[in-house]
């Protein structure tokens, strides 16, 4: 599958996914001074994924379901060229009427996201996001509303 698209300042993006198997994909992002490929794993309650990057970039991720409605996350990177990495840890919890997730890096991020469902088509979200090594710290909120369904 091809995804494109052109953006109001003239950038073009593109994004190339193919499925090797039912449980293995291969994605491509090649950008004019960015490229990278990613190779996806999806098990009945895993998933893993695998980054390559110019500029000698690799990542790593895992999600885990460990309970039906507790997920927990892992991910590790390095950037050669710029000689940083990172490692980072995050927990999401599921119900049928909310999800609640939480995220923690080395590089200093923390961040909290919640969503409420309130009815068939209305839901209500907000996320916070902290840096505490640079101190800096954004909110928002938000609504999502389905028209069709």
């Amino acid at each position: 599958m091809l995804i494109g698209r052109v953006l109001t300042d003239g950038r073009v993006n593109a994004r190339v996914k193919w499925d090797l198997t039912d449980n293995l994909s291969l994605t491509n992002e090649p950008h004019m001074s960015h490229g990278m490929v990613n190779f996806d794993y999806k098990g009945k309650d895993y998933r893993s994924q695998f980054q390559m990057g110019n500029g000698t970039l690799f990542g790593a991720s895992y999600i885990q379901s460990v309970t039906p409605h507790l997920s927990l996350a892992g991910e590790v990177f390095w950037a050669g060229q710029h000689r940083k990495s990172g490692l980072g840890y995050a927990a999401r919890y599921e119900t049928d009427k909310m999800v609640a997730a939480g995220q923690v890096a080395s590089t200093g991020m923390v961040a909290l996201s919640y969503v409420q469902k309130v009815s068939e088509k209305v839901s209500l979200a907000s996320d916070f996001m902290y840096n505490y090594m640079t101190r800096d710290a954004t909110a928002s909120v938000g609504y999502d509303y389905i028209l069709r369904q």
